[in-house]
């Protein structure tokens, strides 16, 4: 009778490579548990968080208002971009009522914090409508349609997006950069619910600031990641000002811009007269006006 083969004597196929994961008949009930826990983790569908942790009262001559700081970020793991913008209780409420024109029905029960007509500036009640307030972006987010809106989107960034256009027209670049770039993190945050040319203008806007601004590699990076869904998505209009863009910048910085230079002539070619023939920087200049 032939004796037991040798653990010695396997060949590499029978060895199970160091990093496989062990089969669930070697693991304890506990590691079992843990191995579950972590896939459950992975699988945990991301979502938006809203926080407004803070408040800060603005004083003018004549009048005074509210003004809430607004953190976006997102669950699932740990989110070390943390991004806010600032809005007052009148922008919620032009908000609201933009939603309420499209989608009454759907936020029926849906309870917008009611507007006080005296003691706004009391501490107890501010600190009341921003924990009121925090609830009902929950809740707006919570709300398919809403969630799918550009409505959404909107809240977030048009007040930035349109003071740094209006910073860009200005010359002043530096500061249209800085809440271009709170612009883009709160877009990047909302992808996954919204089309994905909603970086578009940002991202072109950026490489247009960086280039006057002469740092012609984050200009060809922020050119060069908007270039992918005007392909996709067919944005005419951005993608032949784009690739100008990037064939200009490439040849300064030294890249390969031949295939480049080649789709931007096919596209003119194709499309002779549907294609802008305007500059990146005359498209960003006409946006938000």
């Amino acid at each position: 009778m032939a004796e037991p083969e040798s653990t010695e004597h396997r060949t590499e196929t029978d060895r199970i490579p160091a990093d496989e994961p062990p089969s669930c008949s070697s693991l304890t009930t506990k590691e079992l548990q843990q191995n579950w826990r972590e896939v459950k983790k992975r699988e945990r569908p991301v979502r938006l968080l809203f926080e407004i942790p803070s408040t800060r009262i603005i004083e003018h001559v004549l009048s005074k208002h509210v003004v809430y700081e607004v953190v976006v970020m997102r669950s699932g793991s740990f989110d070390s971009r943390r991004v806010s913008v600032e809005r007052r209780y009148s922008d919620f409420l032009r908000f609201h009522h933009k939603l309420l024109e499209e989608f009454n029905e759907e936020l029926e029960e849906v309870v917008f914090p009611r507007k006080l007509l005296s003691r706004n500036f009391c501490p107890e009640l501010i600190s009341e409508r921003r924990l009121a307030l925090q609830d009902y972006l929950a809740k707006l987010f919570a709300t398919r349609c809403v969630r799918y809106s550009p409505h959404f989107p909107k809240f977030f960034t048009e007040s930035e997006q349109k003071r740094a256009h209006s910073l860009l027209r200005a010359g002043q670049f530096q500061l249209a950069v800085k809440d271009l770039q709170t612009v883009l993190e709160v877009e990047e945050k909302l992808l996954p619910w919204q089309n994905p040319t909603l970086i578009v203008p940002t991202l072109s806007a950026l490489a247009v600031c960086y280039r006057d601004l002469e740092q012609p590699e984050q200009a060809f990076a922020a050119a060069q990641r908007a270039l992918p869904p005007t392909r996709r998505y067919g944005l005419k209009r951005y993608r032949a000002s784009l690739l100008d863009l990037l064939v200009d910048l490439g040849y300064q910085l030294g890249r390969p811009v031949a295939q480049l230079q080649e789709e931007l002539t096919v596209l003119r070619d194709a499309e002779r007269g549907e294609v802008s023939s305007r500059s990146l920087k005359e498209l960003v200049v006409h946006e938000f006006t």
